[in-house]
């Protein structure tokens, strides 16, 4: 089982910054679906939901912009499931600049476990479901 909190580190490419001379604010969203993918394989999750016929998708993320970010600078991506339900999973994220630990960014994605054929919600199964550690507050 992986570490509740999953992190990870990279440097901003400059393909990620915009006319404004900061970080596109779409570019989070994929970061967002990147971080979860990640935490998700390291947890072992990915065999098992795909011998169910399931996957997740995206019912809805939230963003919040609190700082901006530049190219070339080192974030820190982290990421936790902060709820499991029947059905839905409420995932949480933090981007932190390295170098001074400044919260630049937080966010949320509720993911639905679906059919992968039909597209139908599917129940969590009871073994997929362990392989989380949920963290109700942020870290």
């Amino acid at each position: 089982m992986s570490e509740p909190v999953y992190s990870y580190e990279f440097d901003i490419p400059t393909s990620a910054v915009d006319e404004n001379g900061h970080v596109n604010n779409v570019m989070y969203v994929q970061w967002m679906q990147d971080a979860a993918v990640r935490h998700y394989e390291s947890m072992g999750g990915t065999g098992p939901t795909q011998a169910v016929g399931a996957t997740w998708v995206v019912r809805s993320h939230s963003i919040e912009y609190l700082r901006p970010a530049f190219a070339g600078e080192r974030i820190r991506v982290e990421t936790w499931v902060a709820n499991l339900r029947r059905v839905r999973s409420l995932r949480r994220y933090r981007f932190l600049r390295v170098a001074d630990e400044i919260l630049l960014v937080r966010g949320e994605t509720d993911w639905v476990f679906v059919d992968a054929n039909s597209g139908a919600p599917h129940a969590v199964p009871a073994e997929i479901a362990a392989l989380f550690t949920l963290v109700t507050d942020e870290p």
